[in-house]
């Protein structure tokens, strides 16, 4: 009896830190595998977005509609006229290629830099123990969620310094993925020859074409977009009842939204850059290129697809990421338990 009372004492101790050290238990390997599996899950399902996007945005054409907007209907029409179906497909390898390592190292990257800064107490944030602190209560709470919180500052800076370095590693996959995606490069057939004819017309230069560009929009987002995710989540997080899945798809929602209008002029500027490197040589003569264009709403040119693209990512991507990690947490965390009561007893 007193064992059993010994035991039970010691679980109840427990609960109060359980919640930070299932996070910080989680080993690279899960942040890695349920990054690489989010990554691999969109990239799929969302190519065809992508691909029209980038048509909508490269602003190339012949004849009297060569400065009209593109319709998406229009876009999607010549695209399957010119390639059928798996056309819309086109670009995916490189999507891949860049998405599901990408996506890992950036979902470890963040968690990384997130636990650092954890440590710091003007980006901590300190959760409350409620006063019942009884071992459900403290398990329904740790299971909306299996990354550390942070301060909106702290976000912002995470997710800028994480969005922007992975985006430089990756640079010259995602200039080969956009123009895959461009119908100006149909000779570009496998991943290899496509970098091969890259630098032999703009040399090492040409992997990091656009690059600026990108790290203009992507530290931004990834910061505001980190920041509004996680204020989604406090705000979703207060209906009772609500499934970790609509919590985490909605958060990434929302959070997508706002951060794909705030930046998509970057996005489009960056995509002209990559395409057509020529006309686009520098960020201001992109910027003052896709004015004369066409005006001031070609900066916010396949805006709607983007951020359908952006929404659906955020909506998969995270779900699955969080879904995975809880699950990995949760089997961890109660196998130590487990562990934990047969010494005690």
């Amino acid at each position: 009896m007193a064992d059993s009372a010994t035991a039970s004492a010691a679980a109840s101790s427990s609960s109060s830190s359980s919640t930070t050290q299932s996070k910080n238990n989680l080993k690279a390997y899960h942040h890695l595998t349920s990054g690489a599996l989010s990554g691999l899950s969109s990239a799929i399902v969302l190519q065809p977005l992508d691909l029209l996007k980038t048509r909508l945005q490269q602003g190339f054409g012949d004849g009297e509609g060569a400065n009209k907007r593109r319709r998406i209907r229009n876009v999607a029409k010549q695209v399957l006229q010119e390639d059928g179906v798996q056309g819309l497909w086109r670009g995916t390898v490189p999507t891949l290629v860049r998405n599901v390592p990408g996506v890992a190292i950036y979902f470890y990257t963040l968690s990384a830099i997130r636990h650092r800064l954890s440590s710091i107490p003007y980006f901590a944030v300190t959760i409350p123990i409620a006063p019942s602190s009884s071992s459900t209560t403290t398990t329904t709470s740790s299971s909306k969620s299996a990354i550390v919180k942070l301060s909106s500052g702290g976000n912002l800076m995470t997710g800028a310094i994480a969005r922007t370095s992975v985006g430089f590693i990756l640079s010259p996959i995602t200039v080969i993925k956009a123009r895959f995606e461009s119908n100006r490069y149909a000779n570009y057939h496998s991943i290899p020859s496509a970098l091969a004819s890259l630098y032999r017309t703009n040399g090492i230069r040409g992997f990091f074409q656009g690059f600026t560009a990108t790290a203009v929009r992507d530290a931004p987002y990834a910061g505001l977009y980190l920041v509004f995710y996680e204020k989604g989540k406090d705000l979703l997080g207060r209906i009772t009842g609500i499934p970790n899945a609509a919590l985490h798809s909605g958060s990434g929602v929302m959070a997508a939204v706002l951060a794909t209008l705030i930046t998509s002029p970057a996005d489009v500027v960056k995509t002209r850059m990559q395409v057509n490197p020529a006309d686009h040589p520098t960020l201001r003569k992109a910027v003052v290129k896709v004015l004369q264009d066409r005006g001031p709403l070609g900066l916010f040119s396949g805006t709607s697809l983007r951020i359908s693209r952006k929404a659906a990512s955020a909506a998969i991507g995270w779900t699955v990421y969080e879904a995975l990690l809880i699950f990995l947490r949760d089997r961890d965390g109660n196998g130590n338990k487990n562990a934990q009561l047969n010494k005690l007893s």
